[in-house]
């Protein structure tokens, strides 16, 4: 069996981290979150993928080619135009055969629940999670073990199942996809398509996922990510600590890293090549730092995503927070991770205030972006790509 992945998304929620990358080209725990994806299908028995592609499609050709590093083929097929999920589905009927998974690819599903799809009989499933909160999603009214309407963001929900954005397909798929009329979002919704499955009498299953569902929309679901990803991670050193360093708990180190006197890292972190740690740093739980990564002396960083050829200068604090490729520290930068109410952190995004959902969460920040010495950044605070600090400012928002 194979799965299509739609990748074509530009992710503008995302922002500034895709302002040059595609989403599913975020690092989580160091490898691509669709790299996360890929290797679960691949322990669950996959033998192909088809990837939909569209935004920045070079980047992710580069990195996974045809496959057969992982053992399987890849097919990609572009997405000229951002229709909507169903139209994304159509462009893979050339390129499967029989039953067919399709997942979305910035999210985290286990082996374990891809593979209870394969063995399915019906004419269509619907991977399903069940959550506190059902009107954020879309929502499955069910009767038995059959799903009986699909209701998006419903006021009162019939169910707390949520849509996962996993599903097992048929051939059938393909002519309801030709019958599908848009949306009143003006997009041709996998959804609607499902639908005329379920009204012309079609067999459409449910599987509920048995393990951690984690749809990354924002830019602070990669630290939930992250976090979840390092609690399985196993210590492995491939590069050199000096004789004062300490390493606690699960650590790993890249190839031509070095953990200078007086570090000290308590796990889990991973860390990778060409890495220069230290001296007198202290490294928290839940961090993952990148390649060609220099963190400097008497710098703290907790729980945090440090990108590819970053530098974080000495004197500096850095938590809860995700840091871009090829950004530069001045010494003393001090971000702040908690409101003093404790209240959950907001977020001006999109010319809107969100709700993190976070209590803790310091600063989002795009590629190449420098900051002065002694610059104080705000909780929530996000820096687009390319921008600066002045010595000593303080950015509130």
């Amino acid at each position: 069996m194979k799965a299509v992945i739609l990748l074509a998304g530009k992710g503008t929620r995302m922002q500034p981290l895709t302002a040059t990358c595609p989403k599913v080209m975020l690092p989580v725990a160091n490898r691509p979150i669709l790299e996360h994806i890929v290797a679960a299908g691949v322990q669950a028995g996959l033998e192909g993928f088809v990837f939909i592609t569209g935004y920045q499609e070079k980047q992710i050709k580069e990195y996974f080619g045809d496959g057969s590093r992982w053992g399987l083929e890849i097919d990609y097929v572009r997405q000229e135009k951002q229709l909507g999920t169903a139209n994304a589905i159509g462009c893979a009927r050339n390129y499967v055969k029989g039953p067919f998974l399709v997942l979305n690819g910035d999210m985290l599903v286990s082996a374990g629940d891809i593979k209870a799809f394969v063995s399915r009989k019906e004419e269509a499933v619907i991977g399903v999670k069940e959550v506190e909160n059902p009107k954020a999603f879309g929502v499955l009214k069910t009767e038995g073990n059959k799903v009986i309407k699909i209701l998006e963001k419903p006021k009162n929900p019939p169910t707390k199942l949520a849509n996962a954005g996993i599903y097992l397909f048929r051939d059938s798929i393909f002519d309801s996809i030709d019958r599908t009329e848009l949306s009143v979002r003006g997009e041709l919704e996998i959804t609607t398509s499902l639908q005329l499955l379920i009204e012309e009498g079609a067999t459409v299953g449910y599987s509920s996922l048995k393990t951690e569902w984690i749809d990354i929309g924002y830019p602070w679901d990669l630290l939930k990510a992250n976090e979840y990803l390092l609690q399985g991670l196993k210590s492995r050193c491939e590069g050199r600590v000096e004789p004062n360093a300490t390493l606690k708990g699960e650590v790993v180190l890249g190839k031509g890293t070095l953990i200078r006197n007086g570090a000290y890292i308590q796990g889990p972190v991973i860390i990778g090549e060409n890495c220069d740690i230290g001296p007198n740093c202290f490294i928290r739980p839940s961090t993952a730092i990148g390649n060609n990564v220099r963190v400097g002396n008497a710098v703290e960083l907790k729980n945090t995503i440090v990108m590819d050829d970053t530098n974080v200068g000495h004197l500096s604090y850095v938590g809860d927070s995700v840091i871009g490729r090829r950004c530069n520290f001045g010494a003393g930068t001090k971000v702040a991770n908690l409101r003093h109410d404790g209240k959950n952190v907001k977020v001006w995004l999109k010319e809107k205030w969100l709700d993190s959902g976070r209590r803790k969460l310091g600063v989002i920040m795009g590629d190449d972006v420098h900051t002065g010495i002694n610059t104080s950044l705000n909780t929530g605070v996000i820096l687009e790509q390319g921008r600066g600090t002045r010595p000593g400012e303080v950015i509130l928002r």
